[in-house]
């Protein structure tokens, strides 16, 4: 048995190893990719631009806008073809704010001291107009019922939402980089449970968390409550924070809301449980830059090929952004990469056979909305519902509706890359499950080894735009990265700023997006597609 075991691991060992050597690679390109990456990059520019002139890029705020003319003109400067804006319909208001404090009120004769307390607003909730002031009520609302606890009781006040938060310290460093062991554990692959019984539970949650805070926006306009304070999602003050009230008009956006660090919030409840009377002063200056649903825009270039240029080989990240930050990690980061490897392959003249498109999505946060419609333009998708259960639903939770919808050039389709995870070094690629692209991958990767950029996992990975591509059938990757502080300190946080990015490791990502992409571009066939819902075939 033992020789038979080492016999198949020979022959497994020997057929990679003849699908690599099959897979053609221009080294003299790649050696050209990396001398303009490592030597001469434009990366931290384009990054520095975006973050700290243009700053947080919430969908359909004015420095959306101004983030899409910005990288419009500097494809056009840098001889990129079909440099357009594309809509995707109803995507509803922009909303931005300037400033929001939050004080806590003292009485100066009983020697009592006014303390500032640091909180951020909520996306798409109303501003105060001006600051209010109020006595602070602690309000606990976990399911519908509870609304009833709170009637006629909130007129003037102003809402501790939920609960205290117990500290826990943290035992692992901020800060991470894949080692040996880290890199050799995404090597494996866990059998998914049933996916029905996983969408059903998902669908329970999400419907009851949406039908909650919808009820929860109108109650509070409608007891007349001045504004409503939660706990942040992370604690040692970081105010991690993303969207309330609502985008869409016509739909109840609630009162004012914001996120406290822990540390100053979990005070505010403990002076409450002891009976303290706590008022608090609150100023937010925020608004709605439109007062009818608006079309969200993607921003798209493309280098020209030759040869098979109706053949499309795609890279791409998304542009929006949460609103405290500056939108540097998540996803300044992933734009400034994927615009440098196409500033790269026009420096070095790269003449790819497919056409190579560069998309910068928006509305990905808000559930890939940006990415989703493109696909569904171009290249396919699912039937629309009719059921307005469904209809209600995100994509990625609605039941099949049918066969998949192909549009013209679903079949000229290549490869879709992504980058989205923060701005840590690439260390390798996650194949979605395509077995045929690992060898193709292990090759590409290979002229990057001596640069920490190795491993090829089989395992999927998700919740970003490649997701769009890959459910329905088209393949879209995303790359394996160092988290550096991603998770711990910036996603979704204020902290989310330029002195979090590592610039060697966003010239080491252009390198290898970039020479992936020309790969794909002049390899002789389409990228190999793995199966779509066990049928043979994307």
């Amino acid at each position: 048995m033992l020789k038979w075991g080492v016999l198949a691991i020979a022959l497994a060992v020997g057929n990679q190893a003849m699908a690599q050597a099959s897979e053609p690679i221009d080294l003299d390109m790649v050696g050209k990719i990396r001398q303009e990456a490592f030597h001469r990059s434009q990366v931290m520019d384009t990054f520095s631009h975006l973050t700290e002139s243009i700053g947080p890029r919430l969908t359909n705020s004015p420095a959306m806008a101004r983030a899409n003319a910005w990288t419009r003109g500097k494809f056009n400067e840098w001889g990129l073809a079909n440099v357009h804006d594309e809509a995707f319909e109803d995507f509803g208001r922009g909303w931005e704010f300037t400033s929001a404090s939050v004080v806590m009120l003292g009485d100066s004769t009983q020697g009592e001291r006014v303390q500032p307390l640091h909180a951020l607003p909520k996306a798409w909730t109303p501003g105060t107009n001006g600051p209010v002031e109020g006595e602070l009520v602690q309000v606990d609302i976990k399911k519908l019922a509870d609304l009833e606890n709170y009637k006629g009781k909130l007129r003037g006040k102003i809402l501790l939402l939920g609960e205290a938060r117990e500290y826990k310290r943290g035992t692992e460093p901020d800060s991470h980089r894949h080692d040996a062991t880290s890199l050799e554990d995404l090597q494996a692959f866990t059998v998914p449970k049933s996916a029905a019984e996983d969408r059903a539970k998902r669908i329970k949650e999400y419907t009851e968390r949406q039908e909650l805070a919808k009820a929860v926006n109108a109650f509070f306009v409608e007891e007349g409550a001045l504004a409503a304070i939660s706990i942040s999602g992370w604690d040692n003050g970081i105010i991690r924070v993303a969207g309330g009230g609502s985008r869409k008009a016509g739909e109840a956006v609630g009162i004012p809301e914001l996120a406290m660090i822990s540390e100053h919030f979990n005070p505010l409840v403990r002076a409450l449980s002891n009976k303290q009377p706590v008022r608090l002063r609150v100023d937010v200056a925020a608004r709605f830059t439109d007062d009818s649903n608006q079309p969200g825009y993607n921003t798209l270039a493309e280098i020209r090929g030759s040869g098979k240029a109706d053949e499309v080989v795609m890279l791409g990240a998304h542009m929006d952004s949460w609103h405290t930050g500056t939108g540097a990690a998540d996803n300044a980061a992933g734009v400034a990469v994927m615009m440098e490897a196409m500033r790269i392959l026009k420096a070095v003249g790269a003449k790819p056979r497919r056409t190579i498109r560069v998309a910068l999505w928006s509305g990905e946060e808000q559930g890939l909305i940006g990415s989703q419609a493109y696909v569904a333009k171009h290249f396919a998708q699912f039937p629309e519902p009719t059921d307005p259960a469904q209809q209600a639903l995100p994509a990625s939770l609605r039941e099949p509706t049918g066969a998949l919808v192909k549009r013209r050039d679903y079949e000229k389709f290549s490869v879709y890359f992504n980058m989205d995870n923060g701005s840590g070094r690439f260390r390798g690629i996650y194949a979605q499950e395509n077995l045929a692209a690992m060898p193709v991958f292990e090759a590409w990767l290979k002229p990057f080894n001596d640069v920490g950029a190795g491993t090829v996992a089989s395992r999927n990975t998700g919740s970003t735009d490649h997701i769009s591509f890959d459910r329905v059938g088209l393949p879209g990757f995303q790359f394996i990265q160092d988290k550096l502080d991603y998770f711990s300190n910036v996603h979704h946080s204020h902290l989310d700023t330029w002195d979090h990015a590592e610039p060697e490791d966003l010239k080491q990502a252009a390198a290898i997006v970039a020479s992936f992409v020309y790969n794909a571009a002049t390899r002789d066939d389409l990228f190999p597609r793995k199966a779509l819902n066990g049928d043979g075939g994307g």
